[in-house]
């Protein structure tokens, strides 16, 4: 069964990026083990992505100048990408970009899937979107040990306990990877 699983890592203050949009703070962390990411995204059919996400991706990894990297990091899924613009795409990537509601377009992203789970990659307010309108599943966030003062939050919503439930805690190097399932709220 496809789930919608929204996985992230987080500042222990609950940020994602910080005020510039940056996760420099998050490659300055000791990785976890080799072997869980891995795992995690063997489960993934298909990616789900904001534009400040996609850009940062873009930027980051030098997509656009070394396009065949894309496959490196995600295979031959399909990526969504929600945003009001067209943004540039890297050479031989099945990037689609898309606008408006996360409801009208999530029976394309499922059946992108093919069976296999989405993967909200970010950011928080796209997280709160699929959230919001009843359809996401899972949040995992692996919490490392940085503090920042500010930034993009996991998720700029107010969800009450009712509607998550800790399935698992674990240790991942100097990361805590909390999973929770999400119930679905008053739509």
């Amino acid at each position: 069964m496809t789930r919608v699983i929204y996985y992230t890592a987080s500042t222990i203050t609950g940020f994602i990026a910080d005020e510039h949009n940056s996760l420099d703070w998050l490659f300055a962390v000791e990785p976890p083990p080799p072997g869980s990411y891995e795992r995690f995204l063997g489960t993934v059919g298909v990616l789900v992505q904001g534009s400040t996400t996609y850009e940062w991706v873009l930027a980051f990894e030098g997509l656009l100048d070394d396009p065949g990297r894309w496959g490196t990091l995600y295979g031959e899924r399909p990526t969504f990408v929600f945003s009001t613009r067209d943004l540039p795409i890297p050479a031989g990537a099945d990037v689609r970009l898309v606008a408006g509601d996360v409801r009208a377009v999530v029976d394309r992203v499922r059946e992108a899937a093919g069976g296999k789970d989405i993967w909200i990659v970010g950011g928080g307010d796209l997280a709160g979107q699929f959230l919001t309108a009843g359809l996401l599943d899972e949040i995992q966030v692996a919490v490392a040990p940085v503090a920042l003062p500010g930034g993009a939050p996991v998720l700029p919503l107010r969800v009450e306990s009712d509607r998550l439930t800790l399935r698992s805690v674990e240790q991942q190097g100097q990361f805590a990877f909390l999973t929770y399932d999400v119930r679905p709220g008053p739509q």
